[in-house]
Formats: C-alpha cells, structure tokens, sequence
C-alpha cells in the first residue's frame, strides 16, 4: 500500500475520528486538559506505527501535563482503538505536540496589533 493511496488516508480519518472520541469522553487522567484535540493521524502503510498530532489550549504546563497523560494511558487508548477499528493491527501511537493551532492564534493578534496602530496613525494625521 502506497503512503498516500487512498485506503491509508481513509484509515488516517477513521483513526483520527475514533482516538479524538476516545480521548475527548472516555479518558478519565485529571492531567489531560479538556481543551485538546487531535489535529492529524498518521498512519503507516504496514499499520504497525501511528503519530498522532495533539494540540493543547494551555500554557505550557497544560501542554506537559496532557502529553504525560496520553503516553501513560496509550495501552488503554490503543485497546479501545482496536475495539472500535477493525484492522489487521493496531498501531502502536506516539503522540506529538503540535504547535500549529497556537501559532496561528500568536499570528492573528500581531496582526490584529498592526492593523490597529495603522488605524490610530491614521487617524493622527
């Protein structure tokens, strides 16, 4: 199976839709924050490994604490994963911190500062 063929991509969205269901109402670890979402799935062509991308609304604590939580709950994650999926294996996740969502979000207010000190220049002259 190629990388990118479309049965792996399926798989990707089947995977993703399931663990964010997992994480969201049956994980129970008071270290994972309520604001986490999973951004995107990758899963290999042989099925045997998975990155899945995680973003935390937090600071940087929150972020630690969630990451802790989610690899010490990985087996029960992973069980649940083959409960709800029926594939030939179950992958074995790795959870990655991704900073894409924050970084957008830094993004939008420096600009948003921008436009407003043009605005006030603007109206100064």
């Amino acid at each position: 199976m190629r990388k990118n063929s479309i049965k792996n991509t399926r798989i990707n969205g089947e995977v993703q839709k399931v663990l964010s269901e997992i994480i969201r109402g049956e994980i129970k670890d008071p270290r994972i924050s309520p604001m986490t979402s999973v951004v995107q799935v990758y899963v290999a062509p042989d099925l045997k490994t998975c990155k899945a991308f995680i973003s935390v609304l937090g600071d940087e604590e929150a972020q630690k604490n969630t990451l802790a939580g989610l690899k010490s709950a990985v087996g029960y994650i992973r069980r649940q994963l083959a409960k709800e999926l029926n594939l030939r294996n179950t992958p074995e996740i790795t959870f990655v911190l991704d900073q894409s969502i924050e970084y957008g979000v830094n993004m939008s207010k420096l600009i948003d500062e921008v436009v407003k000190s043009d605005e006030k220049e603007d109206e100064e002259e």
